[in-house]
């Protein structure tokens, strides 16, 4: 049985919100990356496990790639590279309905002298202009040679089957992983902290600047089996605290309902979380909150 057993990595990488999480997500079948119209939602490497037939696929959903300005852009731009370093096969997840600008042109130029076989997937086609969707393809391949191109929706899952098969069957033989019922690489503690901040981005939209983070104060487990989570959630400037927490609390209440009910399901038991916020000038410059969020200092 272990002779037929193959596993590998895939490289999810592409521009942000490109559908890289939603992909990942996908593929395993179940929610293992957080998920948010907000640009660069995912910040550190997170890898999903997929299982096709005899093979484990690892799946690293990467952080989009950006021009860095600040050291948490570097450091993210960082992890996403770092993600696909030994990858078996690098997916370029490229936005079919916002087409190719020069952020997704620039990764292409990147990958195109990598020695890793690479797969095109145009995401959002249910959403993109048809008529324009044979022309990306054919632009993105006359710039890179990629091994075969996939046009599918991550969001409804068209496609999805038919590149689940294909990234199967590129993968090396070789033993599994993680056990067979493992969907994530990611601690429950990190788990935690990735649901709580969706919240944030899915509820305040706008009107949170993406200078916010989740730091954990203590993750711990009680004598009835259920979880005690103590998070702040940080942000640099007073006006910020007071959208988050919202007339009378009620903001900050919302965000700790959702986020719990949802770790309660993904984690199987009972959740107790207790939210709250800490104004935190210049969060992102310290190297600590780096370690939690699961980022490498980047000078």
């Amino acid at each position: 049985m272990d002779q037929e057993q193959h596993c590998g990595l895939v490289a999810v990488v592409g521009a942000p919100n490109a559908g890289k999480s939603t992909l990942v997500n996908a593929l395993v079948g179940q929610k293992v990356a957080i998920v948010s119209p907000k640009a660069q939602t995912t910040r550190a490497r997170l890898m999903g496990v997929a299982i096709e037939g005899s093979t484990q696929l690892l799946l690293v959903d990467t952080p989009g790639i950006f021009e860095p300005k600040r050291r948490l852009d570097r450091a993210m731009v960082a992890a996403a590279w770092g993600g696909a370093e030994g990858a078996d096969v690098l997916a370029l997840v490229v936005d079919a309905k916002g087409g190719l600008g020069p952020k997704v042109t620039d990764i292409a130029e990147s990958l195109k002298d990598r020695p890793e076989p690479k797969h095109l997937i145009l995401n959002k086609v249910d959403l993109a202009d048809k008529a324009k969707l044979l022309l990306h393809a054919e632009r993105l391949n006359a710039q890179v040679a990629f091994v075969e191109t996939w046009f599918v929706s991550a969001e409804t899952g068209d496609g999805v089957p038919e590149l689940k098969k294909a990234l199967a069957g590129a993968m090396p033989a070789g033993p599994w992983h993680y056990p067979e019922d493992q969907v994530s690489d990611a601690t429950e503690r990190a788990l935690a902290a990735e649901v709580t901040r969706e919240q944030l981005y899915l509820q305040l939209h706008a009107e949170l600047p993406y200078a916010s983070a989740i730091e954990t104060e203590s993750f711990k487990e009680r004598e009835d089996g259920s979880v005690e989570i103590h998070q702040q959630i940080l942000v640099e400037r007073p006006t910020q605290r007071a959208i988050v927490l919202g007339k009378g609390g009620t903001r900050i209440r919302e965000i700790g309902a959702r986020a719990r009910n949802q770790l309660s399901s993904l984690m199987d038991r009972p959740v107790h979380l207790y939210l709250h916020v800490k104004v935190k000038p210049g969060w992102d410059e310290d190297r600590a909150l780096y370690r939690d969020i699961g980022l490498d200092w980047v000078e």
